[in-house]
């Protein structure tokens, strides 16, 4: 070791750094070397001279960008502004509806049927049930809460749905939102005019139309919307305007007419069922098809169940339990009665109302049933399933109230033709009812006796005309019982020679044919034209003992939410006598002989009198059976709308069936009454071969009578 004290050095790091302070480079010149790095990266020639353009041009392109895009926001916010101080209080967007409501009740005050356009009342997103506000979140815009009346996601995923499907971008799925489809149904705040020369359903065209500038004004008015009210304010016009088929307009209306019950009180299964019906409201309607709207709501219980409004129970329970028609919506019953009663009421309260009306009809719903059900099981069991032959029926009491109608073999067809009410067809022996009405009005007796001869009769313009019997024999001398009784066409003629065709179309008329009637003597063979109503509601004056009715469906007419009516036929619709009472027994005795023992034999019933007249028109174009029990009146017409023949039917074969058929379940349960008929006692003595001849105690009468039988021939050949 060293001795030395010498120091040894502090270890220092080596210098990095000269001990000369670094230079201060000024901003300027740093600027300097920028732009000189610059100046050497800048491509020369063509390529810098393009770079150099296109960064002008995408400037350029910026700036006008965000001044357009300002422009064009303040240009919507104007609109929206607008549009929003146009917009009224959610009460007055409700009921959106240009026409009014008919509902309308049975005898019995039951809902059967509901024509215009039906609104159940206001309902509200609070009010309805939760289950379908959430079947309609799921099922038409699942992000209603989130978004601003326009949804750009939505949109968007509409455009590449179009795109991939072949369409146009605007065509097909529009994307709108719930507050968008309202907008809509509000026509974008332009209500209807009917001075504006358009229709209702063109009205309602050019609010649905899908043009770029239409959904760009449908966007704004659906911001301003927006603006105005809250979700549920706007959900609350959605729930009350949408159409859901059947003339349903809302919700509630539709939960009512469907199932009977508030849209408060639908469940899982029936709230799908209402929200599924927004896509295609005719086509999912479960009156058109039951089983097809609820294949729809279950494709809507999918979607609630997978946006969590339904548990996977509920869900399963729902698909599980679809939902039903009520009872009413289901019977679908008296379409064609309905639509008559729409017909026959005054325009202003029915086909063209702008109230809501309630209308007492006169409709028994199980009589309508009963007639359906049997007129079904004829055509079931007894006519090839190739016919086209229709068929009608009408069941009404003796003072012209009806309690059932079907105008055709498809029972539930609203507005379509009615072969009941607007058929006018000759009524062949049917109308033999009438004339021998007129001769016991006259004072012939059920057993005074006719000539079952040939018969000619000259016709002036025409020649001579000759009536033949269906059968193509002769009985000879036979009681009037006889010739009705077995449809015998020459006495027939020669009762309505003897009485007088004026008579004979004197009491038809009075009895309520109002069709032209044929003047010549083929009347006594029912040549003139009448309808299946015309003809039953005529042998209902026979059955109330010889007064006239109207036939009618109306019993009342009133305002909903009125208790006074403002029209009231409760009184019924029996009008004038026509013949007397004795004479009215005399022809039902005669008609009760028809079905014992005469050509309506098959619409005998078991342990009830009955009474009827076949009727069976040229070449069997027509065939008809009418008749009674001491309780109702049924009218039954069979033939083909094209005028072809009916092969192997006449009055007394299928018609007679159906009314058989009918009126076996119309007396369903009730009491067998007599007929209020009378009861002649048949001649104990053969009389002399004579036409017939009317009763009279009068000496005077009787012998004027004689004279003018000699002068005039009796009704004999000449």
């Amino acid at each position: 070791m060293s001795g030395n004290n010498r120091k040894r050095p502090v270890l220092v790091a080596d210098k990095r750094y000269s001990s000369t302070k670094p230079k201060k480079t000024t901003a300027k010149k740093l600027r300097k070397r920028t732009t000189a790095r610059k100046k050497t990266a800048r491509p020369k020639g063509i390529v810098g001279w393009a770079r150099r353009i296109s960064a002008v041009t995408l400037r350029l392109i910026w700036a006008a960008k965000w001044r357009v895009s300002a422009v064009t926001a303040l240009v919507i916010a104007g609109f929206v502004a607008y549009f929003t101080s146009t917009l009224p209080p959610v009460e007055e967007l409700t009921d959106g509806r240009v026409r009014g409501s008919v509902t309308l009740l049975d005898r019995d005050g039951r809902v059967f049927a509901w024509r215009g356009d039906q609104f159940g009342g206001m309902i509200t997103a609070d009010s309805v049930s939760p289950h379908l506000k959430n079947a309609i979140i799921a099922t038409e815009d699942k992000r209603f809460y989130w978004h601003p009346g326009v949804d750009p996601r939505g949109i968007a995923s509409a455009i590449r749905i179009n795109m991939r499907e072949g369409r146009k971008p605007w065509q097909g799925h529009g994307g709108s939102t719930l507050t968008q489809q309202t907008a809509k149904l509000l026509c974008l705040g332009v209500p209807y005019d009917p001075t504006s020369g358009m229709s209702e359903a063109e009205y309602e065209a050019d609010c649905r139309r899908g043009t770029l500038s239409r959904k760009a004004k449908e966007a704004v008015y659906a911001m301003a919307m927006e603006v105005k009210y809250t979700k549920d304010e706007i959900l609350t016009i959605y729930l009350n305007r949408a159409f859901l088929g059947a003339g349903a307009r809302g919700f509630e209306a539709a939960s009512q007419r469907y199932f009977g019950k508030s849209a408060a009180e639908v469940n899982p299964a029936e709230s799908a069922m209402l929200a599924g019906l927004l896509v295609a409201p005719t086509r999912f309607a479960p009156t058109n098809d039951l089983t097809r709207s609820q294949n729809r709501a279950g494709v809507v219980i999918d979607l609630m169940e997978d946006q969590g409004y339904l548990s996977a129970s509920a869900a399963r329970t729902a698909r599980n339990s679809p939902a039903t028609l009520s009872e009413a919506a289901e019977a679908r019953a008296g379409g064609y009665f309905a639509d008559w009663v729409m017909q026959s009421g005054p325009e202003y309260f029915t086909r063209d109302t702008t109230e809501d009306v309630i209308i007492q009809t006169t409709l028994d719903q199980r009589m309508q049933k009963a007639a359906e059900e049997a007129l079904a099981h004829i055509f079931e069991t007894k006519v090839s399933d190739s016919s086209k032959a229709q068929a009608a029926i009408v069941v009404m009491s003796s003072d012209g109230a009806v309690r059932a109608m079907v105008g055709g073999r498809k029972t539930n067809v609203p507005g379509g033709f009615n072969r009941a009410t607007q058929a006018l067809r000759q009524t062949g022996s049917a109308f033999k009812t009438f004339l021998y009405a007129t001769a016991f009005e006259l004072g012939y007796g059920p057993y005074d006796r006719v000539e079952d001869t040939p018969l000619t009769i000259y016709v002036p313009g025409s020649g001579p005309w000759e009536p033949r019997n269906y059968s193509n024999d002769f009985k000879g001398i036979i009681t009037l019982t006889e010739a009705f009784r077995d449809s015998r066409n020459i006495p027939a003629v020669r009762v309505s020679e003897a009485v007088g065709r004026e008579n004979v179309a004197q009491v038809a008329s009075d009895f309520g044919i109002k069709s032209s009637l044929a003047q010549g003597p083929a009347i006594a063979l029912g040549t003139s034209e009448a309808t299946l109503i015309e003809m039953t509601g005529a042998y209902a004056g026979i059955l109330n003992g010889g007064s006239s009715v109207t036939p009618y469906g109306l019993v009342t007419l009133r305002l909903q939410g009125d208790s006074e009516p403002l029209m009231d036929n409760s009184e019924g619709g029996i009008g004038e006598r026509v013949i007397s009472e004795r004479a009215a027994a005399d022809m039902i005795y005669m008609m009760h002989q028809v079905v014992e023992a005469g050509t309506g034999r098959r619409a005998r019933l078991d342990g009830r009198q009955a009474a009827g007249k076949t009727g069976t028109t040229q070449n069997a174009r027509d065939a008809w059976f009418i008749g009674f029990t001491a309780d109702y009146v049924a009218g039954i017409w069979m033939g083909y709308d094209d005028n072809t023949p009916l092969r192997g039917t006449t009055g007394g074969g299928l018609p007679a069936d159906i009314w058989r058929e009918t009126m076996a379940r119309v007396h369903s349960g009730l009491p067998a009454n007599p007929l209020p008929m009378s009861n002649p006692e048949p001649p104990q003595v053969a009389e002399q071969p004579r036409e017939p001849q009317r009763r009279t105690n009068d000496p005077v009468e009787r012998v004027l009578m004689e004279v003018l039988n000699d002068i005039l021939g009796g009704g004999r050949d000449r």
